[in-house]
């Protein structure tokens, strides 16, 4: 039993109910119960622990991971989303006249570059050098054929002379600008018995859009150009031109010798330059050029009312397709430098055609539309 200062202190614990406890010490007195750091009113770790109070639950984060494939798809969206969008500012025409050829194997566009000065102001004419408003003719007139056979795209010359319904002979870009694309596409069928399915048109400020979209494209003349009508002044060898300048280089047809067929060699190899730009990665990878290229095509081209995004998107990929080296680039068979067509020759490439036989075409098919070897 303790004796001494301490013994009324402890004297409690043997029940003589004489004595209570002493006072604690200040020092000796157990700890307050304080929340633990980091947390107001009980919270804190706590709240990060489960109902048993278990191991604290790890917050939730993103990882590079998950962020990488945000960004992929946002990217995705991005890609649809652009072409849906320019899709629906896409102007359309009626181009299908009331009579038409039967339905053919294969499709072919009606690939028509008009010169409409339609929407131009005077400043922009004069910086382009149309001259002025004097009624719409089409500068370019290609079919392009994609069927079973390999891809075919054809040239017609615009001066070629050719019987248009209603008017008698003349020059085949006038049917547009008495009938507008339905005259055209009668012209067309009538002349070659090739039946059109979907038809295609870029305007003169379209095409400057859409080079300078790209960021230009390169052109490859053999010798120095000047003209004065369309305002070309190039040099000889392959250079980069920009939208005005690949205009001139389309339209120009007095800086050649042989005038109109040098100048459709002159239109694919414009038309082959975008297509090159268009399926490049730095226009697909670059949001700001892929956004630009869909306000450019929307904005240059005409559809006929018929023409869907599936049968545009396939247009778009076959004459890119073509123009890159893998198909039939052609030019209507000719019977001189004249732009008259060779009626045997042109006809047998007509029926070859119109039948999805493009790869018998052999020789028929000359870039210059002249027999091969002259």
């Amino acid at each position: 039993m303790p004796s001494g200062p301490d013994e009324k202190r402890y004297d409690w614990l043997y029940d003589d109910g004489t004595s209570r406890p002493a006072p604690r010490a200040a020092d000796e007195l157990p700890p307050p119960d304080l929340p633990p750091p980091g947390g107001r009113g009980g919270r804190g770790r706590d709240r990060d622990r489960g109902d048993g109070g278990g191991r604290p639950r790890r917050k939730r984060r993103f990882g590079v991971g998950k962020i990488i494939a945000l960004v992929v798809v946002a990217w995705i969206v991005f890609l649809v989303a652009v072409p849906v969008w320019a899709w629906n500012q896409v102007a359309r025409v009626d181009a299908d006249p009331d009579e038409r050829l039967a339905d053919q194997p294969g499709t072919t566009y009606l690939v028509v570059g008009s010169d409409s000065r339609k929407g131009l102001t005077k400043d922009e004419r004069n910086k382009l050098n149309t001259g002025g408003d004097f009624g719409e003719r089409t500068d370019t007139i290609m079919l392009l054929h994609v069927g079973g056979g390999p891809s075919l795209l054809m040239s017609i010359p615009r001066d070629s002379i050719v019987d248009i319904p209603g008017r008698g002979e003349s020059k085949i870009n006038a049917a547009y600008a008495y009938g507008g694309p339905e005259l055209l596409v009668s012209t067309i069928e009538e002349n070659t018995g090739i039946r059109v399915d979907d038809y295609v048109e870029i305007g003169l400020g379209g095409l400057v859009n859409l080079v300078d979209s790209v960021g230009g494209v390169e052109i490859c003349p053999k010798e120095r150009l000047r003209d004065r009508d369309s305002g070309l002044n190039v040099k000889a060898g392959c250079q980069e031109a920009d939208g005005v300048t690949a205009l001139a280089y389309s339209r120009n047809r007095h800086a050649y010798a042989t005038g109109d067929i040098q100048r459709v060699q002159a239109q694919r190899e414009v038309i082959g330059s975008i297509g090159s730009k268009l399926r490049s990665p730095a226009t697909v990878l670059n949001p700001f050029r892929y956004l630009s290229v869909a306000k450019g095509g929307s904005t240059a081209l005409t559809i006929g009312d018929n023409v869907g995004p599936i049968s545009l998107a396939r247009f778009a990929l076959s004459l890119s397709s073509v123009m890159g080296g893998d198909g039939l680039n052609c030019t209507v068979p000719l019977a001189d430098f004249s732009v008259r067509w060779d009626k045997k020759r042109s006809e047998e490439m007509f029926d070859l055609i119109a039948s999805d036989r493009t790869e018998d075409v052999g020789s028929l098919c000359t870039k210059d539309g002249l027999p091969a070897g002259e």
